[in-house]
């Protein structure tokens, strides 16, 4: 079954709080539903408990998708890092997630607001010996607990071009899946079509992020640290960028891709009002999805 989620960074931002800090966690969760959507991925205003958050996304009618995990396996074994994980791993199981939205941060830069993209850190072979078995097996303990590990490809992380992935994917088991992302693939100059059909087999999760491609070009040119191109408005919804959502959905229908299909934009909810593009987001992905996986497809009740 397809369905559409949609991640609150529209409202309020993970890696910059102050971008939608007033905007209550209650605002955000109406709103995804207002917009159609069946469900959301978790963010700083969540609890991250279950007993605390059911209630809150049942009032709502609203299912978790999943949730972002930062993994430092470049610098800590399988166990350390199952033992860091525990806590997030018991919250996506108790909320019956499937899959965990899964990213190498060690040496990471995107969340650094003076360091340029160009900076970000690159894995020589030594790293790829010790991040691929440790993800493989990272990958097969989460399945032992009912999750696919999903593999978030991401701008100023070690795995951020469409070579990376192709690497990822090839020196690691099939438990690890991949997070296909089209916003970040693109902005590392990869095409989300391409990568998609040649890892069909491996994608466990996607996020719809589209790209606005003159502010891409600009940022790149200015060389820009992630957060500043994220405040000049490189990522929008789907429908309002470059990304050709139709021949992704399309590559996904093909592939026989079942799951969650996760509109996300980091964007500065006071430039871009979050229920409006909330609305645009949905709005785009509904049609497509509907066109490309037909029957397949769940709509959520507005």
């Amino acid at each position: 079954m397809i369905r559409l989620a949609i991640n609150p960074l529209t409202w309020t931002n993970d890696d910059m709080p102050e971008l939608g800090a007033e905007t209550p966690l209650e605002t955000c969760l109406a709103e995804a539903r207002q917009s159609g959507f069946a469900g959301v991925e978790l963010g700083n205003k969540f609890p991250r408990e279950a007993a605390a958050l059911k209630p809150i996304l049942s009032r709502h009618g609203l299912a978790l998708a999943s949730g972002w995990y930062g993994s430092r396996l470049l610098e800590r074994d399988v166990d350390a890092e199952m033992a860091a994980a525990e806590p997030h791993i018991a919250l996506l199981t108790a909320m019956g997630c499937t899959a965990c939205v899964f990213a190498e941060v060690s040496r990471a830069v995107h969340g650094e607001r003076g360091t340029p993209l160009s900076r970000r850190p690159v894995l020589s072979d030594a790293d790829w010996a010790v991040l691929a078995p440790r993800m493989t097996e990272m990958g097969r303990r989460l399945a032992a607990r009912g999750l696919r590990l999903a593999y978030h490809h991401h701008m100023g992380t070690v795995i951020e071009t469409e070579a990376e992935i192709d690497r990822l994917m090839a020196s690691t088991g099939p438990e690890v899946g991949l997070l296909l992302d089209t916003g970040h693939l693109t902005f590392a100059g990869g095409d989300p079509v391409a990568a998609g059909r040649r890892h069909a087999a491996r994608i466990a999760h996607v996020h719809c992020k589209d790209v606005r491609a003159p502010v891409m070009a600009d940022v790149k040119t200015r060389d820009l640290p992630f957060l500043a191109a994220v405040l000049e408005g490189v990522f929008t919804v789907p429908g309002d960028g470059s990304v050709d959502f139709a021949a992704v959905f399309a590559m996904l229908a093909e592939a026989g891709y079942d799951g969650w299909l996760v509109v996300e934009a980091e964007q500065d909810p006071a430039k871009a009002h979050p229920l409006t593009y909330a609305r645009l987001g949905h709005g785009t992905a509904e049609r497509l999805a509907a066109a490309s996986f037909g029957a397949r497809f769940s709509p959520a009740a507005a």
